[in-house]
């Protein structure tokens, strides 16, 4: 009995402590933005905001341009991921449902873009938007933003098709339904988690995406991460700012991810070991 209750405590225990780990940052974010400046800057925590402010949320809303950074995010983010959606969804059906030359090594290609650091890549991509003056644009940003999570989309829907019978598609087409019919009434309900799970992923990454856009655009053709960074005045960084920012920087994915939360976390595994 000793045992198996040991065997029970152990593990809640470790989720409980790494529960701990990894929220506290994000409270320690959250509560510092509703703090006065003196317990911001206090040598002694304080990790009850008691006398809290929204000043912090005032100021950092009224900063120069906020709007516009959060039209160009939005509008950034929402295409990048509905082009890497299509033509993800375009591949993987191929990569699944056809048999032809290369198949194996195009998967390979895929993956090895999967691996690859963008970080590394930010000059030649400056060079290629600057060469075809296309700098201080949104249009670079929501192509490269797309080709960014287009490898990691193509692999996971390419497990969710290949777990969908191939004979559900000859019945429908048995049935009168043309190839592009079987495949938008048939195939595709069926690939809702995995359409969600990749969503999720591209909006992270576009939304969150820094260096690409600090090299490639200015001022009104800027996104929001830019925008944490605005929040100094003469005497150094203003944190109470920077955290109410960096606060409402997060709520959007977050509210994002707990809506579609058991659709997308069932698609990342489900395409995982399938396929």
């Amino acid at each position: 009995m000793r045992r198996s209750l040991f065997g029970r405590t152990w593990p809640n225990a470790v989720a409980v402590v790494l529960f701990v780990f990894f929220i506290f940052p994000v409270y320690w974010m959250a509560s510092t933005a509703f703090k006065q400046n003196n317990d911001v800057i206090a040598k002694t925590p304080v990790f009850l905001p008691l006398n809290g402010t929204l000043e912090h949320f005032r100021k950092a809303v009224s900063a120069p341009g906020f709007w516009t950074l959060v039209v160009n995010s939005v509008t950034v983010t929402t295409l990048s991921v509905l082009l890497s959606l299509v033509i993800a969804l375009l591949a993987a059906f191929a990569l699944t449902r056809m048999k032809f030359k290369g198949r194996k090594g195009f998967i390979l290609v895929v993956m090895v873009a999967q691996m690859a650091p963008w970080e590394v890549m930010v000059i030649a991509v400056y060079m290629l938007v600057r060469d075809n003056n296309m700098l201080n644009s949104l249009v670079p940003l929501t192509l490269f933003y797309m080709m960014m999570v287009l490898p990691f989309t193509i692999l996971t829907l390419r497990g969710f098709i290949a777990a969908v019978p191939a004979e559900l598609e000859e019945s429908a087409m048995v049935d009168g339904c043309t190839r592009r019919q079987a495949f938008v009434k048939v195939v595709l309900p069926l690939l809702a988690p995995g359409l969600m799970a990749t969503s999720i992923f591209g909006c992270i990454t576009a939304w969150n995406e820094f260096p690409l856009v600090l090299v490639l655009n200015k001022e009104s053709a800027q996104t929001l991460p830019l925008w944490l960074t605005k929040f100094q005045t003469n005497f150094g960084n203003d944190w109470g700012a920077t955290m109410a920012a960096s606060t409402l920087f997060a709520i959007p994915i977050l509210v994002v991810f707990f809506i579609m939360q058991r659709r997308a976390v069932g698609g990342l595994t489900a395409g995982a070991v399938k396929g």
